[in-house]
């Protein structure tokens, strides 16, 4: 019978291996899980809901057949990670009644690998928000220090992994909803090139591209065996990338010490403020890199990180649009305030008055990014910056006063140039906490966070690294090279 302290100190890979060395059985590390996750949620607030019942009659169902996970315990997102017959709400009180028909194909991969599928973590209301505090359920705490957020949008599934519930957990990064957490929550985050894994059935393009699911994780290697899981061609997908050739859990094996060109910077690409605190995790990591022999280069990308933004909300503006249209057409009546976040009504508003040619228009702003950044991997093989501006957030310091979102509510009396504006100083106070994340969701590339550094209040801090497209191979060599230093902050936090 492995004690909850072995079990907590392992990855995924290491509790997959103990079952096929008969060492631990499957439903005992379900027990783990649960016991774990009733010592911790009370002070987390992460889980949007558990399966118990269910999943111990899958026990008894599923047999070992060789899978790499097989009888891993771990949770998935409440958006886009449908699971047949469970609820999927998009951490939206519209939605707490929605049941999937069918596992998303994400789902059906991780299902086929093995792992056995707790219950679903915690979003904010359609994955909007760069912390987790959906109205529904409440805002999910970060176990390092419960008085802030974990982040989000993958913020519930950060904290279970910080804590110590389960060593992997399904998330999404639309805008670096698996960076984000990863940085504030002291987790490896991966966010793998867009069209790398698994979408649908039935959604082609998720925030046209912008958005891809995989996983937190406590270790490398963890992410770099579920990528080898998970990496697909979909002949049905909007987007594609061509499947890597060799094994990235391979690559944590090898110790590689090559060396690479980076390009760092501290500075925000929209121009807002930057912690000491950020500007320092950069910095070390530039002396620690330097001193391993990479070549190391002040340079920030040739991307205007403003109006990029402006594209990505446009964006947002339009895709909100079209959700709220399928809610009032399922519904069949019209939707108000009392019914979503301020944050989805304002993008709803917003999208209305949205041009096709305004939209195409701001797309070809994704495809110019994506140019340019091609261009400066030319020349630098990595991109380093801060992951997040600031350490963590306090709960509720990023929710909107209740006088902004009276002048939020008279959205439709405006332009669509007016309405742009306020969609962009409704994100502001939220993007000067983490304006360092959505280049790579606009242009398609890879990027990790890895937890490198620890403020005097005792929160983490990431640092991210950005590759050319399909070069997540990169990454996970330099993730490995660094989970060995001193500078890797990871561990199993107790909530206080």
């Amino acid at each position: 019978m492995m004690d909850m302290q072995t079990y907590q100190s392992m990855d995924a890979v290491g509790l997959a291996e103990c079952i096929k060395q008969k060492q631990v059985t499957p439903r005992e590390l379900v027990d783990l899980a649960f016991e774990r996750l009733g010592e911790v949620n009370p002070d987390l607030n992460a889980v949007a809901r558990t399966r118990k019942k269910r999943v111990y009659e899958e026990l008894e169902q599923v047999k070992d057949q060789g899978q790499p996970f097989y009888g891993v315990p771990m949770f998935l997102k409440d958006i886009s990670q449908a699971l047949a017959g469970e609820v999927l709400s998009s951490g939206s009180k519209l939605l707490t009644e929605n049941i999937a028909k069918q596992d998303s194909n994400f789902v059906a991969r991780l299902k086929e690998a093995g792992f056995f599928m707790l219950g679903h973590t915690t979003t904010p209301e359609f994955g909007l928000k760069n912390i987790t505090d959906p109205e529904v359920f409440g805002p999910a705490r970060n176990p390092w220090n419960l008085a802030h957020s974990p982040g989000g949008s993958s913020g519930g599934a950060a904290a279970l992994v910080a804590s110590g519930v389960v060593p992997v957990a399904g998330a999404s990064d639309g805008g670096g909803s698996i960076r984000i957490p990863a940085g504030f929550s002291g987790l490896f985050g991966l966010k793998p090139t867009r069209g790398r894994t698994p979408i649908g059935p039935g959604v082609g393009r998720q925030w046209q591209g912008a958005s891809i699911d995989f996983v937190l994780s406590r270790s490398v290697r963890d992410s770099a065996a579920l990528l080898d899981v998970l990496q697909v061609v979909q002949p049905e997908a909007a987007y594609q990338t061509p499947l890597y050739d060799g094994s990235y859990f391979d690559i944590t094996k090898n110790h590689s010490s090559k060396k690479y060109k980076i390009a760092y910077t501290t500075a925000s690409p929209v121009r807002t403020t930057v912690s000491d605190e950020a500007k320092s995790s950069v910095l070390n990591m530039v002396k620690w890199l330097e001193e391993q022999g990479h070549e190391v280069v002040e340079a920030e990308a040739p991307v205007d990180g403003v109006q990029l933004m402006k594209n990505y909300y446009l964006m947002n503006s339009g895709e909100m649009n079209q959700v709220v249209t399928q809610l009032k057409r399922g519904l069949n009546r019209n939707l108000t305030i009392d019914d979503i976040d301020i944050i989805t009504w304002v993008l709803d508003q917003a999208g209305k008055n949205v041009t096709a040619a305004t939209y195409s228009e701001s797309l070809a702003g994704w495809d110019l990014a994506a140019a340019q950044m091609a261009e400066f991997h030319q020349e630098y093989d990595l991109y380093l910056t801060p992951t997040n501006a600031h350490p963590a957030p306090k709960i509720g310091e990023l929710e909107i006063p209740e006088e902004k979102k009276k002048d939020f509510l008279k959205i439709d009396h405006l332009s669509m140039e007016e309405q742009q504006k306020v969609v962009y100083e409704m994100f502001l106070p939220s993007l000067t906490y983490t304006p360092f994340t959505q280049l790579a969701n606009l242009t398609g590339q890879p990027a990790m966070s890895v937890p490198t550094f620890i403020t005097r209040e005792g929160l983490p801090m990431g640092v991210q690294f950005v590759a050319g497209k399909g070069r997540e191979d990169q990454l996970i060599e330099l993730a490995s090279q660094i989970e060995q230093s001193e500078l890797w902050q990871q561990r199993v936090v107790d909530p206080k």
